[in-house]
């Protein structure tokens, strides 16, 4: 079986596509900071902890492990943050991409996945967004991915590697077994919203009430962590069979307002936790919204939790379970 690296694979994507890869027989190297993962959300394989600015010592865990593939989830994902610390996102999201792509380079590494974001297309004009759609991020989160998406693509376009790049929309929920869930400080909506209802924070909160949609309240469209681990999963074995490079979005196609999410959290715990209304936060477009019939059609992807009932309450029971 294959050996890969796991750039980021301590945090909440990252951690749960190791568990998969685990379970499927890879071999694995997690290369971490842990300055958002957790070592004891790694279930399987070697963790490295070192920075993917210390190039030496990355290019000697290359140098040592002789990979067949990297999958790149190491990467700052806050919006806001994004905005205060243009910079620093431009550095850990781009710059650091180079310095992973430049040992793939030297060592002979020619399969690369990569996770990007739904935030690559700015504000969507037309619902569900293909791939096809003009990229024009509103965010520095989202510039800093699409830069690193077109070099890793002007890379491949010299060299022998292959791609698989997925967008991904709003992750939540937490493993079906228990096992590992969102460990680190990230304040999702459905995170928010869980530790409202447990009382771990005082409310949750609507940043925008005004927009052009059907409550007035930003719409997402949410994809439970384990369906997203499988994508990268598949993504794998996709490229294992020497296809071709693809750009493809990891989404279900149905969106939810933020009125909507927080009320099914209300419902599944039975908890009415105080909500509070404030203004938008800049950067976040009204409605976002995937089509994934081209992940479907490509590598075969079959998702398995879409449901919101199934994502909201796999998150509250693992927000639970952590303060047990």
């Amino acid at each position: 079986m294959s050996k890969v690296l796991v750039t980021g694979g301590a945090g909440y994507i990252g951690s749960h596509t190791v568990k998969m890869l685990g379970e499927a027989g890879y071999e694995i190297v997690i290369y971490d900071n842990l300055s958002t993962g957790s070592a004891i959300a790694v279930l399987y394989g070697e963790l490295i902890k070192g920075e993917l600015s210390n190039t030496e010592q990355l290019a000697q865990v290359f140098a040592q492990h002789k990979f067949d593939a990297v999958l790149h989830f190491a990467a700052s994902i806050s919006v806001p943050e994004s905005l205060e610390k243009p910079l620093a996102y431009y550095h850990n999201n781009t710059c650091n991409v180079i310095n992973v792509l430049q040992c793939c380079e030297e060592f002979g590494v020619n399969r690369f996945i990569f996770a990007s974001t739904a935030a690559v297309y700015g504000e969507i004009k037309n619902y569900p967004v293909q791939e096809t759609a003009s990229t024009l991020p509103i965010n520095p989160y989202g510039q800093s991915k699409l830069m690193s998406e077109r070099i890793i693509c002007d890379y491949a376009q010299s060299s022998r590697l292959k791609y698989v790049i997925l967008r991904y929309f709003n992750v939540a929920g937490a493993d079906s077994s228990g096992k590992i869930g969102q460990m680190g400080k990230a304040a999702h909506l459905i995170r928010v919203g869980c530790d409202a209802a447990l009382s771990i924070r005082p409310s949750a909160s609507i940043f925008g009430t005004d927009y052009s949609t059907p409550d007035g309240t930003g719409i997402r469209d949410y994809i439970h962590v384990e369906d997203l681990a499988a994508a990268h999963v598949d993504a794998l074995a996709y490229l294992e069979t020497e296809s071709p490079s693809q750009i493809l979005n990891c989404g279900y196609g149905t969106g939810y307002s933020v009125r909507e999410v927080l009320s099914k959290i209300k419902e599944i715990s039975g908890v009415d936790f105080p909500i509070e209304e404030t203004l938008r936060r800049q950067g976040d477009p009204a409605c976002v919204v995937a089509s994934g019939d081209k992940i479907r059609e490509v590598i075969g992807w079959q998702p398995q939790h879409n449901s919101l009932d199934k994502i909201v309450s796999s998150a509250l029971e693992w927000e639970k379970k952590k303060i047990k």
